[in-house]
């Protein structure tokens, strides 16, 4: 059932109890915003909630503030429940609870997420907690163990519930929806409202008063969007000319790997700027340690993964750079959402290799928007502000230090080698400077021509134009079978299969929570009675894999060992017999099977 009613226009007109208006004030709240007004008074009246909202929109205050305004403070056990698809995410839901309940004394409230030791959160939980903010699979666990006891559960809270099914998580919300008590009020918000949410919220939610926060676009209109074209090698060069001539306050750069989140930050730091990986192979504290410090100017440039950066609120990201082309819409507009929040302007900068220029169709498509093409600085510009930003020093060394000692040293050196002073101050600037070249090369440098950018626009135009890349080669692709799996990724065999209970989502799961992989590494998933295969990325590295065969699904360790081997061991027993493959795993809402990174992701 949807709601109409008018908008409050300030906090206090929506009744929430005193001591979280007072920290409402005191963060300096003062209008609340669409989602907050709608929701918020529905949640204090007890009904449940279907909200759909786009990420910044001030979701997170919306159930926040009106479930600390209902918790009784002298029952220290769980009384809301917050179900959220990524450990980064629980924890800034966790935080943004303990900030509106800074005058509720007595509350407590604790995050729960794999990655993390057992042992704190089983002291959390036994000590008494009002709130749980945790992700699917580690609030599975506690309630199974029985530390976990939601008897006084009175709601429970589905947070970015799209994206916890993109992620495979859906069959263990519904598992953790069916251990609840009947009478708990149920709010369950998403950016997108596929059939399969649909499908829950007809099942669990009770009349729910549907929330939709309408938006011109899929992205903030405050985000001015650019995109340049470049591949390869040549990434790194761009992103440090937008460095040295684009004003930012804090960046974040998203790319699609692990391994690439250290490497571009090593190849960032060479060149004299402060930057951290953030990824999901990083220990937990090392993570938030990363983020307090984006958050403090401590730092200013973060390069993370989709999975890594999830949920990330950071005010002062004032850029994102899409590295890495996304693998789908929805992670473009997940990643830029991170700047321009709260009605704050943002930059969101694409690099786009020529083969790319579909997904740049679908970016445009999906978000209502036409990016820009962004020019690029010549090298005297370049040049020009390298050379300003180094006499910039030298004024501010003259007008900040005493330089008495080493006037008296630069003078007695010229008089005792007989060189003028210029000579001298020109030599100490090389010193300064290094083995680094101060300016760059001044060979000419081929510029975009006016008909470059209509010919890629003109292709940008044209998605059904299947024949530009005729006059090239065809690729050679390797034929996919039942052991290699798709070019570029490899099939492996896991001990877990359907006579053990096991679906597909648990091992999507698996392997995205507790190694970390992100969602684009994982392919084609399929089930058989006693085993699994998965496809993952060739070349996966020794510690992924001895890891990836310690996790456990359903009780049981995965055991990942390469397809090859196994049908080389296969081809030398006189009779081996090979069950055929079930049907593969098809992601609800989803036409094909499940496939990511380069692979095209197919709509319902």
């Amino acid at each position: 059932m949807k709601e109409q009613q008018l908008l409050p226009v300030d906090f206090r007109s929506l009744q929430l109890a005193e001591p979280i208006m007072r920290a409402v004030e005191e963060v300096g709240y003062e209008t609340p915003t669409p989602i907050q007004a709608q929701t918020i008074p529905l949640i204090l009246q007890g009904r449940d909630v279907l909200g759909q909202a786009q990420t910044g929109t001030g979701k997170t205050a919306a159930f926040a503030m009106p479930i600390l305004s209902n918790i009784d403070i002298d029952i220290a056990e769980p009384q809301a429940l917050v179900l959220a698809p990524t450990r980064e995410l629980a924890i800034q839901v966790a935080e943004a609870f303990q900030r509106y309940a800074e005058y509720l004394k007595g509350f407590h409230v604790i995050p729960i997420y794999g990655g993390q030791d057992y042992g704190i959160q089983l002291r959390m939980l036994r000590r008494g907690v009002h709130v749980v903010v945790g992700t699917p699979g580690r609030v599975m666990d506690h309630m199974r163990r029985g530390s976990l006891n939601l008897s006084s559960l009175k709601c429970l809270v589905l947070d970015e519930a799209d994206e916890m099914l993109r992620m495979g998580f859906i069959d263990d919300v519904e598992w953790i929806l069916d251990q609840t008590p009947k009478g708990r009020q149920v709010a369950l918000f998403s950016a997108t409202m596929p059939s399969v949410i649909r499908r829950i919220a007809q099942k669990y939610l009770n009349n729910p008063a549907e929330v939709t926060i309408q938006t011109k676009t899929t992205t903030v209109d405050t985000i001015r969007q650019r995109y340049w074209i470049v591949g390869g090698s040549h990434k790194i060069d761009i992103l440090t000319r937008i460095l040295e001539v684009e004003p930012f306050d804090g960046m974040l750069i998203f790319v699609r790997t692990k391994t690439m989140t250290l490497e571009l930050a090593e190849k960032l730091q060479a060149r004299g700027y402060g930057a951290a990986a953030l990824n999901g192979d990083m220990p937990q504290n090392q993570r938030e340690r990363t983020v307090e410090q984006l958050k403090n100017g401590a730092l200013s440039i973060v390069i993370a993964t989709d999975v890594a950066a999830r949920g990330l609120d950071v005010e002062r990201i004032s850029h994102v750079i899409n590295y890495d082309i996304p693998s789908d819409t929805e992670s473009y507009v997940h990643r830029i959402g991170r700047t321009g929040r709260a009605g704050r302007a943002g930059d969101a900068i694409l690099f786009v290799s020529p083969r790319e220029k579909n997904m740049l169709n679908a970016i445009e498509r999906a978000t209502h928007s036409r990016i820009e093409l962004m020019e690029l600085p010549s090298t005297e510009i370049i040049n020009n502000k390298r050379v300003a930003k180094f006499n910039q020093k030298i004024t501010d060394t003259i007008a900040a230090e005493d330089l008495g000692f080493f006037t008296n040293l630069i003078e007695q050196y010229c008089h005792e080698h007989d060189i003028p002073a210029i000579e001298a101050a020109a030599a100490l600037a090389s010193m300064v400077q290094g083995e680094t070249p101060l300016l760059l090369s001044n060979k000419p440098e081929r510029q975009k021509s006016r008909d470059d950018r209509e010919g890629f626009d003109r292709d940008r135009g044209s998605d059904r134009d299947r024949g530009s890349d005729r006059d090239r080669a065809p690729a050679k692709r390797r034929k996919k079978d039942e052991t290699y799996g798709e070019e570029g990724k490899e099939k492996y065999r896991i001990e877990v299969g359907s006579t053990h209970g096991v679906k597909a989502g648990n091992i999507l799961g698996a392997i995205l929570n507790e190694v970390g992989l992100d969602p684009e590494s994982v392919g084609q998933i399929s089930i058989n009675d006693s085993y699994s295969t998965v496809e993952l990325p060739q070349g996966m590295p020794e510690d992924v894999f001895h890891e990836l065969r310690k996790v456990r699904v359903c009780g049981r360790q995965l055991r990942l060992s390469k397809m090859e081997d196994q049908e080389r061991q296969a081809s030398s027993a006189p009779y081996g017999i090979k069950k055929p493959f079930k049907k593969p795993f098809k992601p609800a809402g989803k036409e094909t099977a499940f496939f990511t990174g380069s692979k095209k992701k197919f709509r319902s």
